[in-house]
């Protein structure tokens, strides 16, 4: 049985089981983790093969953003806030938002993640630095046994760009907090709750700008106070980290090795370098 298709079971099994019907599931996402939409119930389901998680981690922190109010998508309330664990899957149930519209405006998103990012500060949870993801995407770079299909010429290159991006970052010694880790548009939602974001299984400490890093442009023109020299730099940065992590064997995102290619041509061209959302659109455009 294919790998979506048995997470797919579990979740709806997981779902049955605590009186939630689930008699259809619509697949929102697939790409490290599988989000789900199931149906009747209407429960967003996120499930992801056990040890390639952090479910505990992001359903402690969810539930201390919500209860002082920071704009995050909550826990479904008909369960106990749990990571249910069945046939080698690790599922987590939160409640499904129907989107008002498909985008959320610059303002409201900037205002959101700004909101997001004080209460963050709040919350006294252990977390990885953002240098700690740097470090995997290396790792992937540096090993052919990971990344076997990276030329030779792009693995040096890579490898001594992230390095050096490290460096330029580290010696700046911006102001560090609790980050989202990757608040792209892909992880915020609309709603007639206003503007939450999901998915904090990339949570880490770091600069604000590596959040901003993943924004649209039109987004960080909003955000107050943003060091300039410093947002180009971790925009840089996400792009060397997203090229890494195209290029690793296990990488199941779409157009994966398109994007890895497309990254790395991007990087050798120059600034000024274009957001995550730019990437898509180009993809979108083929």
């Amino acid at each position: 049985m294919p790998e979506v298709t048995r997470a797919i079971a579990v979740a709806t099994s997981v779902a049955a089981s605590l009186d939630l019907p689930a008699n259809d599931a619509v697949v929102l996402h697939n790409s490290n983790k599988l989000a789900l939409r199931l149906t009747p119930c209407d429960v967003f389901a996120r499930v992801a093969p056990v040890g390639q998680e952090v479910a505990q981690f992001e359903i402690e922190l969810a539930q201390r953003l919500a209860e002082i109010g920071s704009p995050v998508a909550a826990l479904d309330p008909r369960v106990d806030p749990h990571v249910y664990t069945r046939d080698g899957f690790a599922v987590t149930l939160w409640t499904y938002y129907e989107p008002v519209t498909p985008h959320v405006s610059p303002v409201d998103y900037a205002k959101a993640l700004e909101q997001l990012h004080a209460g963050m500060c709040k919350v006294d949870m252990a977390s990885p630095h953002f240098s700690d993801r740097i470090a995997e995407a290396e790792e992937i770079v540096a090993n052919p046994s990971l990344s076997p299909e990276l030329p030779d010429a792009d693995r040096v290159f890579l490898g001594d760009r992230l390095r050096s991006l490290r460096r330029a970052i580290d010696d700046r010694g911006a102001p560090e907090q609790l980050l989202h880790g990757e608040p792209h548009p892909g992880n915020v939602l609309n709603t007639k709750n206003g503007a939450l974001f999901i998915d904090f299984e990339t949570c880490c400490r770091g600069p604000v700008e590596f959040d901003l890093a993943h924004v649209p442009e039109a987004v960080c023109e909003h955000y107050p106070g943003v060091d300039q020299g410093l947002l180009d730099e971790c925009r840089q940065l996400v792009l060397a980290m997203v090229a890494a992590w195209r290029w690793d064997i296990g990488d199941q995102f779409p157009n994966g090795r398109w994007f890895g290619e497309e990254f790395l041509r991007t990087l050798r061209a120059g600034p000024p370098w274009p957001t995550l959302d730019e990437m898509s659109k180009r993809a979108d455009a083929l």
